[in-house]
């Protein structure tokens, strides 16, 4: 009866071994980061990190890896992560939500005075929202195609980057910094992606 419990306990340990060493080898690695924007300042890599908790934070509720804040002077006066999945909007994007959240809350005239600062590189619908909103600026950490890298995604041959979008939709005047912290961004899509 001894040996039989003894390999029972082999055979589980053999067992949580290789499940162990499996979710270890299919853990995404990151790609090479790229060199931070050399326009960003100080403050600018402070509220990064924020962006990147509030994108961590997204993960742990269940959402996707993005986070975004927006900010006056220096100072904090919103933030929103994802939450797609678990609101089952899909508008939900941390840009969009912060946005619609912020124009109920402080009016065009209000945001057009702010900085957003993003997680990731916006896609397509945040940058119509960000034009719409008359937001003058943004910081983005993660550029859109170092994450489907990551995903193992096919990247279009010539991929529609936020600088683009906005100049295509007449957000030209828009001040656009990034990335910044892009390891960090990277290191968060990645434990979503385990």
């Amino acid at each position: 009866m001894r040996s039989l419990h003894l390999s029972r306990r082999r055979l589980l340990a053999a067992w949580f071994a290789g499940a162990c060493a499996f979710v270890y080898a299919a853990a995404p690695t990151p790609p090479p980061a790229l060199a931070d924007d050399p326009a960003c300042t100080a403050q600018d890599r402070i509220l990064m990190k924020r962006a990147n908790d509030l994108a961590a934070s997204a993960v742990k509720h269940g959402s996707s890896p993005y986070g975004a804040l927006l900010v006056v002077d220096g100072k904090i006066i919103l933030e929103f992560e994802n939450n797609t999945r678990t609101s089952g909007d899909a508008t939900h994007h941390a840009e969009t939500g912060l946005i619609s959240l912020a124009s109920r809350r402080l009016g065009r005239e209000a945001l057009a005075k702010t900085v957003l600062y993003t997680s990731t590189e916006p896609c397509i619908m945040c940058c119509g929202a960000i034009r719409m909103a008359g937001i003058k600026k943004f910081v983005y950490g993660t550029t859109a195609t170092q994450v489907t890298r990551l995903r193992g995604g096919k990247l279009p041959e010539k991929p529609l980057e936020c600088r683009e979008a906005l100049a295509r939709i007449g957000g030209e005047d828009v001040v656009i910094l990034g990335p910044l912290l892009e390891a960090e961004g990277l290191a968060v899509h990645a434990t979503a992606l385990r």
